[in-house]
């Protein structure tokens, strides 16, 4: 899944409306933020194979680190009480750990079954909603609009640059995604973790977006 992760962040601006967009950004989509990382340090593995699922032609063989349900308890830890530590608000803390955990269950249901539980456990997870183009596309376009349409009820632009940018934001991501879904295979999976590592720079494009909106009443 890919803008139903940032569907997550945007809704949840509704319920932790002190929080950052990139910030809650960072949180849902951490587990991707982190596996391109490992694969480039060689600790995670995925290879190109074409038709392996109807929507993408990664295989991911190798992603207990950043992908298990235990590790992603783990981070989803680790990021909400890193920001209790910063913060000290417990209430935005449990919305950013719950994003963290969100990546996980969406990601359980349109991966095929190669999540793992745990590291060094063979089981795995996974319902396959990828093995339906039409599923996938409903799904995801759907969480995507009600994300919009959540930190759009909460959030109102203070200026130009909060609506141009928003919306400039929401765009690229749609027409990433449907890059996606309708390009050529990926060469190999390094460019697709260089690729993976540069969308860390959406988090200060979110952080800007949201210092030029302001919560409605």
């Amino acid at each position: 899944m890919f803008i139903g992760h940032f569907a997550v962040a945007f809704g949840a601006k509704k319920a932790a409306p002190r929080a950052s967009l990139g910030t809650l950004i960072l949180a849902s989509q951490f587990l991707d933020f982190l596996w391109p990382i490992l694969v480039l340090l060689g600790v995670e593995h995925a290879t190109i194979e074409p038709g392996n699922t109807v929507v993408t032609p990664l295989n991911f063989t190798d992603y207990p680190v950043s992908h298990s349900l235990l590790m992603a308890l783990i981070w989803s830890a680790v990021v909400g009480g890193a920001y209790w530590i910063v913060k000290r608000s417990v209430n935005i803390a449990l919305i950013l750990a719950g994003c963290v955990t969100s990546h996980w269950v969406l990601d359980a249901l349109t991966h095929r079954p190669d999540l793992p539980i745990a590291p060094g456990v063979p089981a795995m997870v996974g319902l396959g909603l990828w093995n339906s183009f039409a599923g996938t596309v409903v799904v995801e376009f759907a969480l995507f609009v009600a994300g919009i349409w959540l930190y759009v009820r909460t959030t109102a632009a203070r200026d130009r640059i909060g609506s141009i940018a928003f919306w400039a934001f929401a765009a690229f991501l749609l027409v990433s995604w449907l890059g996606n879904l309708f390009g050529p295979p990926p060469p190999d999976v390094r460019a697709v973790a260089w690729i993976s590592v540069l969308m860390w720079l959406l988090i200060p494009w979110a952080v800007w977006i949201d210092r030029h909106r302001v919560l409605r009443a």
